[in-house]
C-alpha cells in the first residue's frame, strides 16, 4: 500500500492527537493544523496527499478551506469530517471538491478502509501517468486513451502490467467499446513495439479464406492460389496478432488455432513443413465465450489458452464518468479536421449527451459527434445538430425492454434446475438428463445461478 502525506486540521488538540496517532502507526507521514489560517500556510509551503479536514471551526469553516486548497493544489485529496452529519453538508463539500466524508466520532476501521481506498486510486492515476509517459518517450500518441472513470483507469493499469508479459490476453466487451485499441495499446507498451500488430477480423472472411488469411498458402494448395501467400501469423513475426471477434471461428480453425497457441508452429495450406514464429496472441470477442464452451461450439481447451489474462471493457453506460472528457475530446478532434470553430454546446444539447445510454458505445458517441460538428451552422452545438427528437431520450427509455422478461424467465430456469438437482439428489448427470441439457450446459447454468460453487 502507498503511504500518503497527511495533514489533519481540526480545532480540537484530542481528535488531532487521536487520529494523528492511529494513521502514523499505518505507516503514513502526518502533520497537524489546528486552524484553517495554518493549513493553507502548510499547504502553500509543503505537500500533501490528503488533507483530513474538520467541517465546523472557528475563524475559516472547513468549506472556505477545502476551496482554498483546490485553488492552491486541486490534486490534493479532502474528506470533511463533521458532526454535523446532515446531506446538505455532505453535498456542498462534495461539490467543492472533497472526494468523500465521515462524521464524528469518527470510526477508525472506517477511516482506515477510506485512506487506502484512496491511496490506492492514488497510486493507480500515478501509474497511468507514467503509462502514458512512457508512450509518448516512445513517440506514441496516447491522446486518445480518453478516461476518467475508476473501471477504466484499472484497466489502463492492468494493461501496462500485462504488456511487458508474453501471456495471451482475451479482451471482451460490447461493440464500440475500444477493443482493438486496448489491444494496440497493450502492444505498444510491449517489448514489442518496434514490430508490428497484425489485425485479423476473424468475423469479415469465409472461414476457407480465414485459413489462408491467418496461415498462408502454397501456390497450387487450391483452386486461385496462382502463387505462393505469407499468412498473417508469419507477418506478425517478433511482434502482436490481434484477433477480432474470435468467437466466430469455426470448428477447424479452432484446431489448428489450438496446436499454434501449443506449440507455436503451424503449416501453410498445401504443405506439411512446420513453421514457426514469435508472436504475442491477443484477441477479443463481443460474446460470451464460457456459454460458448459450454454450448460445446467453442473449445474449452482453446478457451483456456487464450484467457490467460482476462480484460473486460464496460460499456459506456456504465462508465459514464467518462462522458464528459469524451464529448470534448470528439468536439474538438472534428472540429480541427473538418477547419471548423466549435466553442462548445448549448446547456439543452450536452444535457442529451450525457443522459443518452449509448447501445454503441464509444464508437456511436464518435459518429454522433463527428456529425454534429460537421452540420453545425453556429459556433455551439444545438439540440437540432444531435441526432435524437427532442423528446427521444425518454422515448428511448420508455421503448427499452424493462428486463422482467427475462428477469421471470431466469426466475423459471433457476427453479427448474433446483428441482431437477433435488429430484437427481445433486446428480449433474441424471439433472441434466431430466432437463434436456448437456452436462457442460448444465455446469454453466449453475456457476451463473450461484446454484454451486
Amino acid at each position: 500500500m502507498q503511504k500518503m502525506s497527511i495533514l489533519i486540521v481540526d480545532d480540537e488538540k484530542s481528535q488531532r492527537e487521536l487520529l494523528r496517532g492511529f494513521l502514523l502507526k499505518e505507516g503514513h507521514v502526518v502533520e497537524e493544523a489546528s486552524n484553517g489560517e495554518t493549513a493553507i500556510k502548510n499547504v502553500t509551503n509543503s505537500h500533501f496527499d490528503l488533507i483530513l479536514l474538520d467541517y465546523k471551526m472557528p475563524g475559516m469553516d472547513g468549506l472556505q478551506v477545502l476551496q482554498e486548497v483546490k485553488r492552491i493544489n486541486p490534486e490534493i485529496d479532502v474528506v470533511i469530517i463533521t458532526a454535523y452529519g446532515t446531506v446538505e453538508t455532505a453535498v456542498e463539500a462534495l461539490k467543492a471538491g472533497a472526494i468523500d466524508y465521515i462524521t464524528k466520532p469518527v470510526d477508525l476501521d472506517e477511516l482506515i478502509i477510506l485512506v487506502n481506498r484512496i491511496a490506492e486510486r492514488r497510486q493507480l492515476i500515478q501509474e497511468n501517468k507514467l503509462l502514458k509517459e512512457d508512450l509518448n518517450k516512445q513517440g506514441i500518441s496516447a491522446d486518445k486513451i480518453i478516461y476518467k472513470s475508476q473501471l477504466m483507469a484499472e484497466l489502463i493499469n492492468l494493461a501496462g502490467r500485462v504488456a511487458a508479459s508474453k501471456a495471451s490476453v482475451l479482451i471482451q466487451g460490447e461493440s464500440g467499446t475500444g477493443k482493438e485499441l486496448l489491444a494496440r495499446l497493450i502492444h505498444q507498451l510491449s517489448p514489442r513495439a518496434n514490430k508490428p500488430i497484425v489485425i485479423v477480423n476473424c468475423v469479415a472472411l469465409h472461414e476457407n479464406l480465414l485459413e489462408s488469411e491467418l496461415f498462408g498458402h502454397e501456390k497450387g494448395a487450391f483452386t486461385g492460389a496462382s502463387s505462393r501467400r505469407i499468412g498473417r501469423f508469419e507477418e506478425a513475426d517478433g511482434g502482436t496478432i490481434f484477433l477480432d471477434e474470435i468467437g466466430e471461428l469455426s470448428p477447424t480453425i479452432q484446431v489448428k488455432l489450438l496446436r499454434f497457441l501449443q506449440e507455436r508452429e503451424f503449416q501453410r495450406l498445401g504443405s506439411n513443413v512446420n513453421l514457426q514464429v514469435d508472436v504475442r496472441f491477443i484477441s477479443a470477442t463481443n460474446r460470451d465465450l464460457e456459454l460458448q464452451v459450454a454450448e460445446g461450439t467453442f473449445r474449452d481447451d482453446l478457451f483456456y489458452r487464450l484467457k490467460v489474462v482476462t480484460m473486460s471493457l464496460p460499456p459506456l453506460r456504465e462508465r459514464k464518468e467518462d462522458l464528459p472528457v469524451l464529448i470534448d475530446f470528439f468536439m474538438a478532434q472534428f472540429a480541427k479536421e473538418n477547419g471548423k470553430v466549435i466553442k462548445g454546446f448549448s446547456s439543452e444539447a450536452r444535457d442529451q449527451l450525457l443522459k443518452y445510454d449509448y447501445p454503441g458505445n464509444v464508437r456511436e458517441l464518435e459518429n454522433i459527434l463527428e456529425r454534429a460538428v460537421v452540420i453545425a451552422r453556429e459556433q455551439y452545438i444545438t439540440t437540432h445538430d444531435l441526432p435524437f427528437k427532442s423528446d427521444s431520450l425518454l422515448e428511448d427509455t420508455d421503448k427499452k425492454p424493462s428486463g422482467a422478461l427475462k428477469e421471470s424467465l431466469d426466475d423459471l430456469e433457476r427453479k427448474l434446475i433446483m428441482e431437477a438437482m433435488e429430484k437427481a439428489q445433486d446428480n449433474q448427470t441424471k439433472a441434466a438428463d431430466r432437463l434436456g441439457l448437456s452436462e457442460r450446459m448444465l455446469r454453466y447454468k449453475l456457476k451463473k445461478y450461484v446454484l454451486k460453487s
